[in-house]
């Protein structure tokens, strides 16, 4: 069990800190990995981590900048360790379209499938830009890549999945 250090060793609530952002933490594992479990690991991994390195937060910004930085390199980590096949072959899966909100469920869990098919970096730029709302700016902050490379990543990755969805009759996408 895990010793929680008082509010006024670090200036910052551990415990709070679990209870605000866990949510966050799991979504963004969740949504890349896939994999209740796994995800569930990550996040208990990146809370282990930030309860090491709490006296670093010097905000309620930089502990969320932190957690989704720290998030998004343990999901890599942990698909990387895996080395997670996709479970459906590509060519019978539908593609995904690049709207903001999809209310078919089917549609929905293709595009999931799709998603989860893109190598690891464009991967996870999608995530956090679609399931997690971040804007390129703040998802090459996170990642601690180019603003360029986060737009390529985005734009191929669309073209990629529309062009799959139009291949199989899907379209106005």
């Amino acid at each position: 069990m895990i010793e929680l250090e008082s509010a006024e060793q670090t200036g910052f609530d551990f415990a709070g800190l679990v209870r605000e952002h866990q949510s966050m933490v799991f979504s963004l594992s969740y949504h890349f990995l896939h994999d209740r479990e796994l995800a569930e690991e990550v996040s208990q991994e990146v809370f282990l981590t930030l309860h090491r390195h709490l006296a670093d937060i010097k905000s309620g910004a930089h502990a969320v900048f932190w957690l989704r930085k720290v998030a998004a390199q343990r999901a890599i980590d942990a698909a990387r360790r895996r080395k997670r096949r996709p479970q459906v072959a590509l060519d019978e899966v539908a593609e995904p379209a690049a709207r903001a909100v999809v209310h078919d469920p089917m549609l929905r869990e293709v595009l999931r499938r799709l998603v989860a098919t893109l190598p690891e970096a464009p991967r996870m730029v999608m995530v956090m830009r679609y399931q997690e709302d971040l804007d390129p700016a703040e998802i090459a902050e996170v990642l601690e890549m180019p603003i360029g490379t986060v737009k390529s990543h985005l734009q191929r990755s669309l073209a990629l999945l529309r062009e799959k969805l139009e291949r199989r009759g899907v379209g106005g996408y």
